[in-house]
């Protein structure tokens, strides 16, 4: 066990403390079981160690991974009981979903370690009633999203821009220095590799090219038990989507052009959905939420395209892309019946500079979101400024 120690003081001497995700402030660090979920790469596991590194009382803590070599021969029960036997009283459990039956375990510590807080990450596709053990009455997850486009300007320019309410930004009362800093000026770095934590590395796109076979690769095929055979249809649904995007969903002809078999392509799309490769559009729809059609598919962020198509993407493809995911994680974003999207009745149709009125003409709250403007004017909306949104 002392291996888990020294490799857990090893990870946290190197935890950088100069930039903290506003997240970490959210978070009730002092519930006894908590997940923090999200896409893999999006600074999970930095998180957790800068709360370590701030708390201060180490000698209390350990952190692991759950795919370590030492979980081949060892159980995390019994680390977690040791552990505890040992003064132990925070434990933290990294990418829990490389865990076989990780929900299991975890109920088990929950239920026979009371003094124990537990912390766990992994990816956003985990279920908490997998494998049986239901945690969903025990334990408060979090969701850690890529990063916004106000989060990029605060992480490369050591600023402390606030975020905005879709009001305000309707309204353009972001909070943007202007002067001789303008918002285009870091709009389109921001789209090509704004929405991970090591942007600003040299290697960005050999980092998000391993992020993106890890989770195709070995995430989803784990979590999800997966022949080889099943891997690499996986694999090839997921560069169909790269180069199709955005798709408009009918499974039937996915099944014709992909050579498979129908009936599996759902179930991949799930999983994707769930890691947070690609987004789904859904449609509007009266009743309840789960009778709402899925109509087209993007990938999750632009990042994604520039990463993937080793090309300049579609630039209109690039606009709903990130309308999107800034939006979903903060409202129900729904494909509009005349536009683009709609959001909680406010319909938005989106473009360039030069796109007009037309389509939103007969709408009552519609708004016309372009990619090449700064301000405001009438009903429209610079796209920049929905990257204020959290």
């Amino acid at each position: 066990m002392q291996a888990l120690y020294d490799q857990f003081k090893l990870l946290l001497e190197s935890t950088p403390m100069h930039f903290f995700r506003e997240q970490h402030q959210i978070i009730n660090w002092d519930v006894r079981i908590l997940g923090i979920l999200g896409q893999k790469g999006v600074g999970k596991s930095t998180l957790i160690l800068q709360h370590i590194k701030q708390q201060g009382n180490i000698e209390e803590t350990l952190y692991v991974v759950a795919d370590d070599i030492y979980f081949s021969a060892h159980s995390l029960l019994e680390t977690a009981k040791a552990f505890f036997a040992r003064g132990g009283k925070y434990l933290y459990i990294d990418e829990i979903h490389k865990y076989p039956d990780w929900s299991r375990e975890i109920k088990n510590i929950y239920d026979s370690l009371p003094l124990l807080h537990i912390v766990y990450s992994g990816s956003s596709m985990l279920d908490l009633k997998e494998g049986g053990a239901d945690l969903s009455r025990r334990v408060i997850e979090y969701h850690l999203p890529v990063w916004s486009f106000r989060e990029y300007l605060n992480l490369r320019n050591g600023w402390s821009l606030k975020s905005a309410t879709l009001e305000e930004v309707l309204k353009g009362d972001v909070d943007f220095p202007y002067g001789p800093d303008r918002p285009l000026k870091y709009f389109d770095d921001y789209m090509k590799k704004g929405c991970y934590p090591f942007s600003l590395e040299p290697e960005f796109e050999t980092r998000l090219r391993q992020v993106i076979n890890t989770t195709v690769e070995v995430d989803i095929p784990q979590y999800a038990r997966m022949t080889i055979a099943a891997t690499q249809k996986l694999k090839k649904f997921m560069y169909y989507i790269s180069t199709s995007v955005p798709v408009k969903i009918n499974f039937s002809d996915m099944a014709r052009d992909l050579e498979l078999d129908r009936d599996e392509l759902p179930r991949y799309l799930e999983y994707l959905e769930k890691a947070e490769l690609v987004s789904i559009l859904r449609m509007k729809a009266n009743g309840d939420a789960i009778l709402r059609k899925m109509d087209k598919l993007y990938l999750h962020n632009p990042n994604l395209s520039y990463v993937l198509s080793g090309e300049q993407p579609n630039t209109g493809t690039d606009r709903e892309t990130i309308f999107l995911c800034w939006t979903k994680q903060k409202f129900e974003t729904l494909e509009s019946p005349v536009s683009d999207f709609e959001i909680d009745g406010k319909t938005f149709e989106i473009g360039g500079r030069k796109k007009g009125k037309k389509q939103i003409e007969a709408v009552h709250d519609g708004y016309v979101v372009k990619d090449d403007i700064e301000y405001v004017h009438d009903n429209q909306i610079p796209l920049w400024m929905f990257g204020f949104i959290y």
